[in-house]
Protein backbone atom coordinates (compact mmCIF):
# COMPACT_ATOMS: atom_id res chain seq x y z
CA UNK A 1 0.00 0.00 0.00
CA UNK A 2 1.46 3.62 -1.04
CA UNK A 3 0.09 6.86 0.62
CA UNK A 4 0.33 10.01 -0.70
CA UNK A 5 0.75 13.38 1.08
CA UNK A 6 -0.04 16.51 -0.49
CA UNK A 7 1.03 19.92 0.14
CA UNK A 8 1.02 23.74 -0.94
CA UNK A 9 -2.52 24.56 -1.55
CA UNK A 10 -4.13 27.77 -0.70
CA UNK A 11 -5.57 31.15 -2.22
CA UNK A 12 -3.93 33.28 -4.57
CA UNK A 13 -5.33 36.26 -6.64
CA UNK A 14 -5.38 35.91 -10.38
CA UNK A 15 -2.17 36.20 -12.16
CA UNK A 16 -0.28 34.37 -8.90
CA UNK A 17 1.59 31.20 -8.14
CA UNK A 18 1.61 28.22 -5.80
CA UNK A 19 3.26 25.09 -5.99
CA UNK A 20 1.78 21.69 -4.93
CA UNK A 21 4.11 18.95 -3.57
CA UNK A 22 2.57 15.26 -3.23
CA UNK A 23 5.01 13.25 -1.17
CA UNK A 24 4.56 8.81 -1.47
CA UNK A 25 5.31 6.42 1.18
CA UNK A 26 4.99 3.06 2.35
CA UNK A 27 5.32 0.82 5.08
CA UNK A 28 7.41 -1.45 2.93
CA UNK A 29 10.80 0.10 3.27
CA UNK A 30 11.32 -0.66 -0.99
CA UNK A 31 8.30 0.16 -2.91
CA UNK A 32 8.24 1.61 -6.70
CA UNK A 33 6.40 4.21 -8.71
CA UNK A 34 5.55 4.18 -12.37
CA UNK A 35 3.58 7.45 -13.05
CA UNK A 36 2.73 10.56 -10.83
CA UNK A 37 0.71 12.90 -11.50
CA UNK A 38 -1.90 15.64 -10.53
CA UNK A 39 -6.14 15.72 -10.93
CA UNK A 40 -8.59 18.36 -10.39
CA UNK A 41 -12.09 19.06 -9.18
CA UNK A 42 -14.14 22.29 -9.48
CA UNK A 43 -17.34 22.21 -7.71
CA UNK A 44 -20.16 20.52 -9.77
CA UNK A 45 -17.45 19.16 -12.38
CA UNK A 46 -15.55 15.81 -13.01
CA UNK A 47 -11.97 15.51 -11.98
CA UNK A 48 -10.15 15.96 -15.00
CA UNK A 49 -6.05 15.48 -15.72
CA UNK A 50 -4.07 18.00 -15.10
CA UNK A 51 -0.33 17.06 -15.35
CA UNK A 52 1.38 13.36 -15.27
CA UNK A 53 5.10 12.67 -15.23
CA UNK A 54 6.80 9.09 -16.06
CA UNK A 55 9.66 7.47 -14.16
CA UNK A 56 11.63 8.89 -16.99
CA UNK A 57 10.82 11.96 -16.98
CA UNK A 58 8.29 12.49 -19.77
CA UNK A 59 5.27 14.58 -19.14
CA UNK A 60 1.58 15.43 -19.95
CA UNK A 61 -0.37 18.70 -19.90
CA UNK A 62 -4.00 19.09 -20.04
CA UNK A 63 -4.73 21.82 -22.87
CA UNK A 64 -6.08 24.26 -20.26
CA UNK A 65 -2.40 24.24 -18.07
CA UNK A 66 0.48 24.23 -20.78
CA UNK A 67 2.51 27.28 -20.59
CA UNK A 68 1.26 27.71 -17.56
CA UNK A 69 1.89 24.18 -14.70
CA UNK A 70 5.11 22.28 -14.77
CA UNK A 71 5.37 19.19 -13.17
CA UNK A 72 8.04 17.70 -11.85
CA UNK A 73 9.20 14.97 -9.88
CA UNK A 74 12.36 13.59 -7.81
CA UNK A 75 12.46 10.01 -7.69
CA UNK A 76 14.98 9.49 -5.09
CA UNK A 77 12.43 11.63 -2.83
CA UNK A 78 9.07 9.76 -4.60
CA UNK A 79 7.90 13.49 -4.77
CA UNK A 80 5.58 15.00 -7.15
CA UNK A 81 5.63 18.73 -7.62
CA UNK A 82 3.35 21.05 -9.58
CA UNK A 83 4.31 24.95 -10.41
CA UNK A 84 1.46 26.66 -11.30
CA UNK A 85 1.96 30.35 -12.69
CA UNK A 86 -0.33 32.83 -14.10
CA UNK A 87 -3.06 31.16 -11.94
CA UNK A 88 -7.03 31.93 -13.12
CA UNK A 89 -10.26 31.90 -11.25
CA UNK A 90 -10.93 28.94 -13.41
CA UNK A 91 -8.05 27.23 -12.29
CA UNK A 92 -9.94 27.18 -8.26
CA UNK A 93 -10.63 23.37 -7.79
CA UNK A 94 -9.24 20.45 -5.27
CA UNK A 95 -5.99 18.98 -6.76
CA UNK A 96 -5.31 15.62 -5.98
CA UNK A 97 -2.10 13.66 -6.20
CA UNK A 98 -2.16 10.20 -8.23
CA UNK A 99 0.43 7.91 -8.32
CA UNK A 100 0.77 4.18 -10.23
CA UNK A 101 2.29 1.24 -9.87
CA UNK A 102 1.37 -1.31 -12.57
CA UNK A 103 -2.43 -1.96 -12.11
CA UNK A 104 -2.88 -0.25 -8.70
CA UNK A 105 -3.90 3.30 -8.60
CA UNK A 106 -3.55 5.54 -5.59
CA UNK A 107 -4.76 9.28 -4.21
CA UNK A 108 -4.01 11.40 -2.11
CA UNK A 109 -6.62 13.48 0.32
CA UNK A 110 -6.55 16.67 -1.99
CA UNK A 111 -5.41 19.92 -1.36
CA UNK A 112 -7.96 23.26 -2.04
CA UNK A 113 -6.24 25.70 -4.94
CA UNK A 114 -8.67 29.39 -4.97
CA UNK A 115 -8.09 31.56 -7.22
CA UNK A 116 -9.83 34.97 -6.53
CA UNK A 117 -9.59 38.67 -6.45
Amino acid sequence: QVQLAESGGGSVQPGGSLRLSCAASSSRSIFFIDDMGWYRQAPGKQRELVATITDGGRTNYADSVKERFTISRDNAKKTVYLQMNSLKPEDTAVYYCNAKRWSNDYWGQGTQVTVSS
